[in-house]
């Protein structure tokens, strides 16, 4: 461990304000996870449905703060944001599609594809260059998905594919809103504050197509009261989860929170084998330790980038 990620890690525990968000999005990830599977493994409620209140609970999130004066709304138009709204709920869909086919270590594991997947579009479309370093530490990440998926006995197709569909539209997402900040000069929140809304329509509309509105998994079907709370419970934890990503990035760095992340991702695959018995074979056991050896790997090499980058800038006359 460098003594760069050292300083970060001792600078982050003296400060209250931030263990307290780091807390917040610690449980609140690691619930919004378990909450959700537990929701499909137990009353099946419809996916596209569930994303929908999670859009809509998290505008209404929003719409409480910025009353509250969190942030400023700033106007923008819609033709400037529509593809993001697209993917967003793209990515949120696939990625829930993935949670509900697969078990929670392939799906945990499939989501750190992102990195690769991102690092490929900037490449190609964006003409980024990225070190040689940072382009081996993709091998192990690369790898272990495959291991894991490879050997998972709970392995099917569709839940394979519906992870690809996610990790693909996540990255372009996740790419398009750096773009999309930079270009209208907002802040996340801003962004997701007139994004939100635009998402609920889309899916709106969509929602009738595929899935049923009344009857057995329909919206308006004989839900139970405890899964309306359940469901209810995820959109307020899925709006936390989304506040807090902001107020970490805000407060320290995007690569702090992928720090952060890797513990999170730790704690999400042993609660998957705890809470729902999944099963894990040696040779997933491997896949995922080659996997979190490539993430450590690729923080350790950015943020020494960051630094060396940082210390020659301060160097110029």
């Amino acid at each position: 461990m460098s003594s760069t990620m050292a300083t970060r890690l001792s600078d982050l525990f003296g400060n209250s304000r931030l263990i307290a968000g780091l807390l917040v999005n610690l449980l609140s990830s690691i619930c919004i996870v378990f909450i959700n599977k537990w929701i499909y493994v137990h009353y099946g409620f419809p996916n596209m449905t569930m994303t929908l209140i999670h859009f809509v609970v998290t505008w209404l999130g929003l719409y409480i703060c910025q009353k509250m004066d969190i942030f400023s709304p700033k106007s923008l138009r819609p033709s400037k944001i529509i593809l993001l709204a697209l993917s967003f709920c793209g990515f949120v869909v696939f990625t829930n599609l993935s949670l509900q086919s697969n078990t929670i270590g392939t799906y945990q594991l499939a989501k750190t594809m992102t990195t690769p997947v991102i690092i490929a579009i900037q490449t190609i479309h964006y003409r980024k260059t990225f070190s040689t370093k940072i382009k081996l530490t993709l091998v192990p990440i690369t790898l272990g998905v495959i291991l894991n998926s490879y050997y998972d006995v709970r392995f099917n197709l569709l839940g394979i594919i519906f992870a690809t569909l996610g990790v693909f539209v996540t990255s372009l997402y996740q790419v398009w809103v750096g773009a999309k900040q930079h270009e209208l000069q907002v802040n996340s929140m801003q962004l997701l504050y007139y994004q939100a809304p635009m998402s609920s329509a889309f899916l709106l509309i969509l929602v009738p197509f595929f899935e049923p509105l009344s009857g057995e998994g329909g919206i308006f079907g004989p839900w139970s009261f405890q899964a309306l709370v359940m469901v209810l419970l995820s959109g307020v934890i899925a709006f936390l989860v989304n506040l807090s990503i902001y107020w970490i990035i805000g407060n320290t760095s995007p690569v702090t929170y992928n720090m952060f992340g890797h513990f999170k991702f730790c704690i999400t695959l042993l609660g998957g084998y705890v809470l729902f018995q999944d099963p894990l074979s040696l040779n997933q056991g491997l896949g995922i330790l080659c996997t979190l050896t490539g993430i450590l790997a690729y923080t350790h090499f950015k943020l020494a980038e960051q630094e060396e980058g940082k210390s020659k800038l301060t160097q110029r006359p």
